[in-house]
């Protein structure tokens, strides 16, 4: 029977995270035939997607299994760790880079890198919800981590300044999916169209608005930018490209920095 909190293989990591870097092996039975640790993770996730991540529980998913709440932690210490396992399952591996040219590309391959992140939240919303414990430690984190520098490697930024272009481009991904998911929700919760909700919120703004204490949304919402027809992926691909361009300045700052001092 594996321990609780049995972290004997010196990484600090709980022995299921162990387990997924293959560090030790899986518990190969529960007292209920048939149990396992992806079956519990699977469960976890069928309820995180029908119901939000508030729904899950060691009970919860216990019931959906029908085995006994005691019977999962033969497999998961607590429901941290059951958030983390969930994570890695929804995360997945990510999908290559494209082929990079010596010096060239990092824009392109750092873009797509970003794309395929908001692909992966889009499918998994309730992991948007999903509490922040730490730095990556679990193997498909860690793979998107590794090939977010990957997809730096050719602009000569420093270590620290790609962690941070790292930290920075996932943020803004994850904040814009997040955004994306609230609005979609409101939306589906008044039960009318996108179009006519903001048809209502012009209505509205257009009794509350008052040109001399509100002169820039008076300017908006005259301009008739608000009623155009929405593009799902305009605000992304916006932000990105201006997250972007601010990357490229600093490469280009870092390059005349390096000749400086070169030629100094």
């Amino acid at each position: 029977m594996t321990e609780k909190n049995d972290t004997s293989g010196g990484t600090g990591l709980p022995a299921s995270i162990e387990a997924a870097w293959g560090l030790r092996d899986r518990p190969v039975k529960g007292p209920k035939p048939g149990l396992t640790l992806e079956r519990i993770v699977a469960a976890a996730v069928a309820v995180a997607a029908s119901e939000g991540l508030a729904a899950v529980s060691m009970g919860r998913v216990a019931k959906d299994l029908g085995a006994s709440t005691m019977s999962l932690y033969r497999y998961v210490s607590a429901k941290e760790e059951l958030y983390l396992l969930m994570q890695e399952a929804a995360m997945g591996e990510p999908p290559p880079l494209p082929a990079l040219e010596a010096g060239e590309g990092w824009r392109e391959a750092i873009s797509q890198w970003a794309w395929a992140q908001r692909e992966m939240f889009h499918r998994n919303l309730w992991a948007l919800r999903m509490p922040i414990s730490g730095p990556p430690a679990s193997p498909n984190s860690v793979a998107w981590w590794e090939q977010g520098l990957q997809a730096l490697e050719s602009s000569g930024l420093s270590e620290g300044d790609k962690i941070s272009t790292i930290l920075l481009v996932s943020g803004f991904v994850r904040n814009e999916a997040l955004l994306m998911s609230d609005i979609a929700a409101a939306v589906a919760a008044k039960g009318v169209p996108a179009d006519e909700v903001m048809a209502r919120w012009e209505r509205t703004m257009g009794r509350l608005v008052d040109p001399v204490r509100h002169p820039a949304l008076t300017r908006l919402m005259g301009s008739g930018v608000m009623s155009e027809p929405d593009d799902p992926d305009y605000e992304f691909v916006f932000g990105l490209a201006r997250l972007l361009d601010g990357t490229e300045a600093l490469v280009r700052r870092r390059r005349t920095e390096g000749q400086d001092i070169k030629s100094g």
